[in-house]
């Protein structure tokens, strides 16, 4: 999609766009040679990516409080917006390969798209084109944990880098484990904060010689603290609790 632009509807055509899907800005004005080469080549780009990205002309000669807002100083100027902000730029005409890059980056991966469908084809599928995708071999484990096929959920996750992966992991582990299997449970029915404090009590109870169940045991609580966030109230107090576990 390419729409033109103007100060009295940037804010809405641009700013509040940009959360729903990526704009990319064209600031130019009808004298630049450069501008005139580029415009073609940013058009051709936002058709190919059409409904993943938006370009928006906006001519700084009509629009110098937008253009001083942004501090263009030069044109061709290009700016991407996500989210309501700008996440990457560039000066002056640029090549179709350096554009489809730039306009690349602001789009879904395939992997991200599959990712995000969140099926179990999905997720092998994503983890075949990006091995290092630790969130899809995550929400893969997990799929697999739901409908009973703990060992291959293992076996997906199991050395992978993250707070989430490790805590899966763990608790994939320390399931077998009677003494901790009813703190899982808990944390399954909604529990949460008699689960964290049941895990917790298990580090402090563990013999000092058992230093790999207490290791687990730290991760499963840090994977639960990492899902609920810093600031809710539970983590926190339950962070606190586990440094007083572990020290």
């Amino acid at each position: 999609m390419v729409i033109d632009v103007s100060e009295q509807d940037f804010e809405r055509e641009v700013i509040e766009r940009s959360k729903e899907v990526p704009v990319v800005v064209d600031f130019w004005a009808e004298w630049c040679g450069p501008c005139r080469m580029l415009g073609p080549v940013l058009e051709q780009a936002a058709a190919d990516r059409e409904g993943e990205v938006v370009l928006a002309k906006l001519d700084t000669d009509a629009n110098q409080g937008i253009a001083r807002a942004f501090q263009i100083q030069s044109i061709p100027a290009v700016k991407a917006f996500k989210d309501g902000r700008v996440v990457a730029e560039f000066i002056g005409a640029q090549p179709p390969a350096r554009v489809a890059q730039f306009f690349d980056a602001l789009v879904p991966t395939e992997a991200e798209r599959l990712v995000a469908a969140g099926g179990e084809q999905d997720l092998r599928r994503a983890l075949e084109l990006d091995p290092a995708r630790t969130e899809a071999a995550v929400a893969l484990a997990r799929l697999l944990a739901d409908r009973g096929d703990r060992e291959e959920a293992l076996t997906v996750v199991d050395g992978r880098p993250g707070f989430a992966a490790e805590g899966l992991a763990a608790r994939l582990r320390l399931e077998a484990d009677p003494a901790v299997a009813e703190a899982f449970a808990r944390l399954d029915a909604g529990e949460t904060e008699a689960a964290l404090d049941a895990l917790i009590g298990a580090i402090a109870t563990t013999n000092g010689d058992d230093q790999d169940r207490k290791d687990d045991l730290r991760r499963a609580v840090v994977g639960i603290l990492d899902d609920l966030g810093v600031e809710h109230p539970v983590a926190r107090e339950s962070r606190r609790k586990l440094a007083a576990a572990l020290y």
